[in-house]
């Protein structure tokens, strides 16, 4: 085998950059900005979010300028108009960041799979649009695919081959190399090595492809003797459940949907890897086996259709299932297509699912618009079952006349909602200004921590959640309904320190935990003191060991936090001013009623509670308020020696 010199490597890596210049600016640019996000991984929300939207952008930007290229060299036109072409291409792309935010909508990482899956599909055929040239197509597709395996192939072995040999400096050389060395590598293998190395097998002179009638043997015991068995496994499993449906006259489940689709992915692939020698001499089996495959695809289609529809018909139309319904029209059409027609073009394949894709990301015909304006009709038939829906607004509801039941499936109903569409959909039906709303709730601090950061992304959707109930009249119910408990509502309480508690007058010194209490990472804590060992266990929900020297005291943070809640008079007049963005019940206590004592052989504690949250569970009969669990607890211990 002979390999290539280092002048033929560099110029066939000149050759790829002036073939693909588009494709492997944003192929730097994405890995550039990979890289920064590595480095400054602990960001506010609106620079992770630009440093995310141009790794899309940059992806994005790659596959569609790829197909214009292939597009414009399959063309015979003037060297100025693939050029503009081309710039379009690379243009439109890039405006992309400006639309594409998955930090304010997380459905943007849908649509951004969506638009990936789309533009690989126009990779696909790009360079055949015109009539004919079947085989040009497959044998490019083909060529495409052992690129890019080869392409993986190489980089991950680049990969840990570099990755050892830093491994090995740290040992040797004492080098202190952390993960996002590592992290680093890996991006610019995967966006420059790999991206470059498969750039420059993608084949230039695409007509000539269609003369090539060279098939991978291998590849034909692949499809006869694996994918093709397994697609009848499938075919056989599916039709034997169908007629048991029909004999029990019983609606199918859910699951049902994923074994058709795979069903239908094993057989089209199997039938688009065998294509070439379909019309070979002694592969009569493969047309017999093409037309039974969608012949019986029909009646699960039917299957499929039956078990989607009766999800909609009672919880409505969700993005998963509008995928579902979409698939399962393509696969209608596709297996029309290929019964009726004689003469049959596979390209047809990767086109209509690239329109079907394109047209389910944006307008009012996709996945997303159907599915809110289906989740919002539920919310808005529910409040008008209740008679709270008056001139076209929501008003809150009676919850004393609503079933715990109804309660707990419309909050849910809620929830799902502003999780997958945020507050704003609801605008034309509330009339609050909702953006101010989300402007405003977004300044809140996280819930869970002491710095000064804001709420991530997911808490940020819980907060808003809160602020929907409470705003809706839904705050009694509970997100999870089980009709065999109690009635139950949460609250969650917030008890503060109103004083300075540094001062350890009368004691020998005081032990703050750094870290917060409730989590596992800081389940020991130790400090070194006036020759004391002070160590904090947490030990289970809400109880704490402390050791001094070895002497141990035991305590349980409930102790405090139920002796408070269950007297609602004594501390009512330390309540703090609720606003309308409040999600827990807030109060500035005097230090003395957040501490207690306690003493061992040799030494006096005191436990002094500086801030601490409380979720409390209070039932219905308007029995005391039961606190469940606690977190963000912050303590202080002051310690004398006896």
């Amino acid at each position: 085998m002979k390999f290539p010199s280092i002048k033929t490597l560099a110029e066939g890596f000149v050759s790829t950059i002036k073939q693909y210049p588009f494709e492997l600016l944003f192929a730097l640019i994405g890995t550039i900005a990979g890289t920064i996000e590595v480095e400054l991984r602990h960001l506010n929300r609106v620079h992770e979010g630009w440093l995310m939207r141009g790794v899309m952008t940059a992806n994005l930007g790659l596959l569609l300028s790829l197909s214009a290229t292939l597009f414009v060299q399959s063309r015979e036109m003037s060297k100025q108009n693939k050029a503009i072409i081309k710039v379009i291409a690379a243009l439109f792309a890039a405006s992309l960041i400006f639309i594409i935010n998955p930090t304010a909508r997380e459905a943007d990482y849908i649509r951004f799979f969506l638009l990936c899956l789309s533009f690989h599909l126009l990779v696909a055929f790009a360079a055949f649009t015109g009539k004919g040239q079947v085989n040009g197509f497959w044998q490019f597709n083909k060529t495409l695919f052992l690129r890019f395996l080869t392409s993986v192939l190489y980089g991950v072995v680049l990969f840990l081959g570099i990755a050892a040999a830093i491994g090995a400096t740290n040992f040797l050389f004492n080098f202190n190399f952390e993960w996002d060395t590592y992290a680093i590598l890996w991006v610019w293998i995967v966006g420059m090595f790999t991206t470059t190395f498969f750039l420059a097998g993608v084949p230039v002179d695409t007509t000539t492809l269609n003369k090539d009638l060279s098939y991978p043997k291998a590849l034909k015991i692949f499809t006869q003797y694996v994918l093709i068995p397994l697609s009848t496994i499938y075919v056989l499993i599916l039709l034997a459940y169908e007629i048991k449906i029909v004999a029990h006259w019983s609606l199918p489940k859910g699951l049902v949907s994923n074994l058709i689709l795979s069903y239908a992915v094993f057989g089209v692939l199997s039938l688009l890897l065998v294509y070439p020698i379909s019309e070979h001499d002694g592969n009569k089996w493969i047309k017999i086996y093409a037309r039974s495959f969608y012949f019986l695809l029909i009646p699960l289609l039917g299957l499929l259709f039956v078990a989607v529809g009766a999800r909609v018909f009672m919880y409505g139309i969700t993005e998963l299932r509008y995928f579902l319904i979409a698939l399962a029209c393509w696969l209608l059409f596709i297996s029309v297509y290929f019964l009726i027609f004689r003469k049959q073009n596979i390209k047809i394949i990767p086109i209509s699912l690239c329109v079907l894709t394109m047209l389910s990301i944006y307008g009012p015909q996709s996945a997303f618009s159907v599915s809110m304006y289906s989740q919002r009709r539920i919310l808005i038939e529910f409040f008008e079952k209740h008679n709270a829906f008056k001139d076209g607004k929501l008003i809150p509801v009676d919850s004393k006349k609503i079933s715990r039941k109804d309660g707990s499936r419309a909050v849910n109903e809620l929830n799902y909602f502003i999780y997958s569409y945020d507050l704003e959909p609801l605008q034309p039906y509330l009339k609050k200004n909702l953006t101010m709303v989300s402007d405003s709730l977004g300044k809140l601090k996280s819930r869970n921590r002491y710095n000064d950061r804001l709420a991530d992304r997911r808490e940020l959707r819980g907060i808003k959640f809160d602020w929907a109930k409470q705003q809706l009249g839904l705050s009694t119910f509970e997100l999870w309904y089980n009709e065999n408990e109690e009635p139950s509502i949460i609250n969650d309480y917030g008890f503060q320190a109103n004083s300075d508690i540094k001062d350890i007058k009368g004691y020998d010194f005081s032990f703050s935990p750094a870290m917060r209490s409730d989590t596992v990472t800081d389940k020991f804590v130790t400090d070194k003191q006036e020759g004391l060992t002070v160590t904090q266990i947490s030990t289970g929900t809400n109880t704490y060991l402390l050791k001094i020297n070895g002497e141990g005291l035991k305590f349980n943070t409930t102790d405090i936090t139920d002796r408070l809640i269950t007297d609602q008079k004594k501390i009512a007049q330390y309540k703090k001013a609720p606003s309308e963005y409040d999600y827990e019940i807030a109060y500035n206590l005097p230090a003395n009623m957040l501490c207690t004592t306690q003493q061992s052989k040799s030494y006096l504690v005191k436990i002094q509670i500086e801030n601490i949250r409380v979720a409390g569970l209070k039932d219905n009969k308007a029995k005391p308020t039961v606190p469940i669990s606690n977190y963000d607890t912050k303590i202080v211990y002051y310690i004398k020696r006896r």
